[in-house]
């Protein structure tokens, strides 16, 4: 991962998602536990830490989650969100960077999708997205607060060194799914429709590493150090595959078969979604360095087979 010339505390927000991972995960600084939805705690954080930038990746982030119980991922992900700037603004933390989605497009015009592209989710998870980063925009004005908002592709892989991996319970990504499969812990893979708009019927993603990600957020606060106002990124690698190409190249990097089975579509999921990241690499200076497919799937599968993983989620 990058290493940042900043040497400033950094509160990161989300024990339970996937770049900011869980408690067993956090490997520098001191770990606080609470809730975004607990003004009271949030405040007191901010006030004995006094981090120079806030990294805000808590939210709920089950598309079909969302689609179930849209109240509870609008209570979560806007009004935790409403709660945390609030107490930024009483504490004078004015920096801020946000975990956002490729989900706020709903189902693209053109691909891959620059960051001008209409925004019309189609899923709950994806407005609540949309919503924190106007909430963030009006905040400019009002508040002076500097923002960046990275609007991941779908994130994947490992920690290169195996440190750090995918541990959800329960999981719902297509690479840990495709590799839980292969790997015998999972009876087979359900592929979620086969009759989109596609060149073989299965949705087209776009997947970013984790470690690049990790990349993106260290160069976004070195930006908001020298920007004001707020700015929006897309993260991704520029290059989608199809759930069948990914289920082949998973099955290239673990030299085993994949049991498949064809399921309905999941409510909320677009056909295809790929992210034109030029923004990002010319204003943030990103360049990901995990790009081919194999790689990213190559770290999952040492992860996974690593048994750590495994041990976490019984924790």
């Amino acid at each position: 991962m990058r290493k940042s010339s900043i040497r400033k505390r950094v509160l990161v927000t989300g024990g339970a998602g996937y770049v900011g991972s869980h408690a067993w995960a956090v490997k520098w600084g001191p770990f606080a536990r609470g809730d975004l939805l607990n003004p009271a705690r949030l405040a007191a954080v901010l006030k004995k830490h006094r981090p120079f930038a806030v990294l805000h990746f808590a939210a709920l982030a089950y598309v079909g989650e969302s689609v179930e119980d849209p109240l509870r991922y609008y209570r979560n992900n806007v009004g935790g969100t409403m709660n945390l700037l609030e107490a930024m603004r009483d504490q004078g933390v004015d920096k801020l960077v946000f975990s956002s989605t490729c989900s706020i497009y709903g189902i693209p015009e053109r691909v891959p999708i620059p960051e001008n592209h209409p925004q019309r989710p189609v899923n709950p998870y994806g407005h609540s997205k949309r919503m924190v980063e106007q909430l963030l925009s009006d905040s400019v004005a009002a508040h002076g607060l500097r923002s960046v908002s990275l609007r991941y592709f779908n994130a994947a892989g490992a920690d290169p060194d195996g440190d750090i991996g995918e541990a959800h319970d329960p999981e719902t990504h297509l690479i840990p799914l495709a590799l839980e499969a292969a790997a015998g812990l999972r009876p087979r893979l359900v592929i979620h429709g086969t009759d989109y708009p596609t060149r073989d019927g299965t949705c087209i993603r776009d997947y970013v590493h984790v470690a690049d990600l990790a990349d993106a957020h260290v160069l976004a606060l070195g930006y908001l150090a020298k920007k004001t106002g707020a700015s929006a990124f897309n993260l991704g690698n520029g290059g989608g595959f199809t759930v069948r190409e990914v289920i082949a190249a998973a099955e290239r990097v673990t030299g085993r078969r994949i049991p498949v089975r064809k399921g309905p579509r999941r409510p909320g999921d677009p056909p295809a979604l790929v992210g034109n990241a030029a923004s990002a690499h010319r204003n943030l200076g990103w360049k990901p360095r995990h790009q081919k497919l194999e790689v990213i799937i190559d770290t999952a599968w040492r992860w996974l087979q690593s048994g750590k993983g495994n041990a976490r989620r019984k924790k």
